[in-house]
């Protein structure tokens, strides 16, 4: 397999259209068509992720941090992250970042801490906007059915838990073929007058392209007449953060003693208890107190999240509980996702996850 072959794997649970405007979601270093031999998979890359890349003949590192936020004006080897980029090039590694973009997926970083948390009904804390369209096509009636049916399973159409969603409505379209068509109905040089559907269905923006391909391919007419509208609505299947319930309330303090436990956690810094019990938890991966307004929004008793400053505690207003449990913690489980995701679809190489701790913060 290369390395764009293994990458779509990730892409195509992990859409790098999901990524946020600040992010470097991808491939960052080495050439998408080159072979495989090896996966490591680390939180974060540093030159010694690379030695043991070479150690353990994996070519290719996947990471959840990526290793070039900012552009580089020199690669001399002088910080960490110009020797890492000089070490991948010398020993022809690839390094590959998922990172917002796992973030912003159902099953990504925040499920999976919902999931090690046993939090049930589970939703997108701040769901992402901008990516959903609305797709309008104009069927031949008794064709209507066959469009619609490659529409769906392409992936159009889906609301919430409903599927197949579309409004029809009957028309009549008109259209005159010119000199080089071979017109499916009417004649050339007359105009020709045809019993249609209009059809309109919702569609994710980063599946857009396979939709239309599939619904121009259904469709029996030499040119096919779309429009595509964007839409200001919330995409409920991709956002940051998570907000669920306990399958039992608990007291707020041993609530804090269970998340310090279940991740690991040194320590947990967290404000006062203002809650006598835990019900409702909202949870975000990384550094995401921008989104503690979305958790007292959500009726959230409890935010956990991570890189918290000392004046973003007092924003809680004894409305909610913060807990910072940190941010290497908070996101560990994510090399678990990638593990999944690669061992199930990958049998001829080996995919490794990294032993190198590379949690730049120490505690005593």
């Amino acid at each position: 397999m290369t390395v764009r072959e293994v990458t779509s794997i990730l892409e195509s649970f992990a859409p790098l259209a999901f990524q946020e405007v600040y992010d470097n979601s991808g491939l960052i270093v080495g050439d998408a068509n080159m072979e495989v031999t090896g996966v490591l998979l680390t939180i974060d890359v540093t030159p010694q992720v690379v030695a043991e890349a070479v150690e353990g003949g994996a070519n290719l590192i996947v990471a959840h941090h990526p290793v070039i936020f900012k552009g580089l004006k020199r690669i001399t080897g002088k910080s960490y992250v110009e020797q890492v980029v000089v070490n991948a090039i010398k020993n022809n590694i690839a390094i590959y970042a998922a990172h917002t973009n796992i973030d912003s997926v159902q099953g990504g970083v925040s499920f999976k801490m919902a999931e090690v948390l046993g939090l049930t009904s589970t939703q997108v804390l701040s769901p992402l906007t901008g990516q959903l369209v609305k797709l309008v096509t104009f069927v031949p009636t008794e064709y209507a059915e066959a469009v619609r049916q490659a529409m769906f399973n392409a992936g159009a159409g889906v609301i919430g838990n409903y599927d197949s969603c579309s409004f029809n409505i009957q028309g009549q379209g008109t259209f005159r073929a010119g000199d080089g068509t071979n017109p499916f109905v009417g004649e050339k040089g007359k105009i020709h007058f045809e019993p249609e559907v209009r059809v309109e269905t919702i569609v994710p923006r980063h599946i857009l392209n396979a939709v239309v391909k599939a619904m121009v391919e259904a469709h029996p007419y030499e040119e096919v007449a779309y429009d595509v509208y964007p839409l200001d609505l919330p995409y409920k299947k991709a956002g940051l953060g998570v907000v669920g319930n306990l399958p039992e309330p608990m007291n707020t303090i041993d609530f804090v003693k269970h998340v310090k436990q279940q991740f690991r956690a040194p320590s947990v810094r967290y404000t006062n208890p203002v809650k006598e019990f835990i019900s409702r938890v909202a949870i975000c991966g990384g550094s995401a107190i921008s989104l503690l307004n979305d958790a007292i929004a959500a009726n959230a008793d409890v935010f956990i999240t991570a890189d918290v400053k000392y004046h973003q505690f007092f924003d809680a207003e004894n409305r909610i509980v913060i807990l910072d449990i940190g941010h290497f913690e908070s996101e560990q489980f994510t090399i678990d996702i990638f593990y999944d995701l690669l061992s199930k679809k990958i049998s001829n190489f080996a995919v490794l996850k990294s032993k190198v701790r590379t949690n730049p913060i120490n505690y005593i």
